[in-house]
């Protein structure tokens, strides 16, 4: 193949993959919607109307009224940029503590490599969402303790990533070549080999963003995430179940935005997993 180089590859199979470039606009369009939620909410998302409380989706209110009067359409926009906050933060957190630990585990090897192998062995053998919600139970919810807690429970998966990509890079030419000039230690981790074992990581985070949203959704569902009149797409979920008879529409809705989310992320994530992939570039060039 012609003047190959790995972006042009990345590029041309990832906008090949249609399921991909679907997952991409579901992303896209929800991060228009978290962006500019103060303008494109109709009502306040906390205004209570005693006048129209479990309203049937119509002209006036689009998604229905909840059962104090508020917006449902309102709410959802909002909920939007609470729900992504949540997500990008939590993974933000995972991704620094995963890549941190993954990479002195596999540059260093020996009894550092030991240690952190055993204790993500030990996080892995516990069942993540029971561990959050005793955390959360012990120190209280709120919107920071939810990224917190879900960032730091969700970290493992990333160190052992990269812990592969170091133990296979830092045999390399140019990072022996680095060390032979005498380049420090931490140059070479986060200079030489962090930049190129990147890809891996990549694709983990964005997979990792859906996960976050369902522990948040989830969390706040049970009553012990964000907390009301924060509008979460899993506290709006709360009201739907106690209001599941007569307004279907407080389940439905935010049920459907959790779907096409999480389905989002992930058919996002999958295609740059595809796309990254050098098996599939060494095909390409063939």
């Amino acid at each position: 193949m012609g003047n190959y180089s790995p972006t042009k590859i990345f590029w041309q199979r990832f906008k090949h993959n249609k399921l991909a470039v679907g997952g991409a606009f579901i992303v896209l369009c929800l991060f228009i919607v978290a962006f500019l939620a103060p303008f494109l909410s109709p009502y306040n998302p906390n205004e209570i109307d005693r006048k129209q409380i479990l309203e049937s989706p119509s002209i006036e209110h689009p998604l229905g009224t909840d059962e104090l009067g508020r917006d449902l359409l309102s709410r959802m926009i909002s909920g939007a940029r609470i729900s992504l906050l949540v997500g990008f933060v939590a993974v933000g957190i995972a991704t620094i503590i995963g890549m941190i630990l993954g990479a002195f585990s596999g540059y260093y090897g020996g009894w550092p490599e030991r240690i952190i192998m055993r204790f993500i062995d030990i996080m892995l053998s516990i069942p993540t969402f029971f561990l959050i919600l005793a955390v959360i139970a012990f120190i209280g919810p709120s919107i920071w303790n939810i990224m917190i807690v879900i960032g730091v429970t969700s970290w493992m998966g990333v160190a052992r990533l990269v812990r592969a990509e170091f133990l296979s890079i830092k045999e390399r030419e140019y990072v022996l070549a680095a060390k032979a000039m005498g380049a420090s230690d931490l140059r070479i981790i986060f200079r030489h080999i962090m930049i190129n074992s990147l890809a891996p990581v990549l694709v983990s985070a964005v997979l990792g963003v859906a996960s976050a949203v369902l522990v948040e959704s989830a969390l706040s569902f049970l009553g012990i995430g964000v907390q009301p009149p924060t509008p979460s797409w899993g506290n709006i979920l709360t009201s739907g179940k106690d209001n599941i008879e007569i307004a279907w529409w407080l389940s439905v809705f935010p049920g459907l935005a959790i779907l096409i989310t999480v389905l989002g992320y992930n058919l996002l994530g999958e295609g740059i997993r595809d796309a990254v992939d050098p098996r599939l570039w060494d095909a390409e060039k063939k």
